[in-house]
Order: C-alpha cells, then sequence, then structure tokens
C-alpha cells in the first residue's frame, strides 16, 4: 500500500497543506491549532510531517472547519487525484 518512507497518500498530504496554509493565513501556531483542535502540539507535528502515519480524519475537518469558518470541503481537492 506504502513505499518504504512514504506514509501518506496525495490526497492526504494535500489536505494537510491546505490546513498547514489556512494555519498560516490566520497566523496560527501548532500549539495554538492543537488546543482548538483538542489534541497535542505533538500530534499536529506528526500530522505535518510527511514521514509519520498520523492524518487528519473527518471529525477533524469538521472541527478545522469550524475554527477557520469555512467548510470540511474547503480542505478537500476540486477534482480526484489520478
Amino acid at each position: 500500500m506504502f513505499s518504504r518512507g512514504a506514509t501518506k497518500s496525495e490526497i492526504d498530504l494535500y489536505i494537510i497543506n491546505k490546513v498547514k496554509a489556512y494555519r498560516a493565513e490566520n497566523n496560527m501556531s501548532q500549539a495554538v491549532l492543537a488546543i482548538k483542535l483538542e489534541v497535542s502540539d505533538a500530534f499536529i507535528g506528526q500530522i505535518e510531517n510527511p514521514r509519520q502515519r498520523a492524518k487528519y480524519n473527518i471529525a477533524h475537518l469538521n472541527k478545522l472547519a469550524q475554527i477557520f469558518n469555512c467548510s470540511p470541503k474547503d480542505f478537500m481537492p476540486e477534482r480526484p487525484f489520478v
């Protein structure tokens, strides 16, 4: 399923980068996002590290949409990856 060293899919990385962009636009640190998302700041660091398996789930995306005042679909690509 995953090749050695790459533990996240293309769509996982897309979503993570979208969340990072929202975080940057709002001048929000990993620690502040972790507090708002009710997870540890280490967890956010693991999510943002492409070599770690941690990633956002649907419940996280819903909570992130509340935090950033947007829709959960704003974290998803317009078209499927091929």
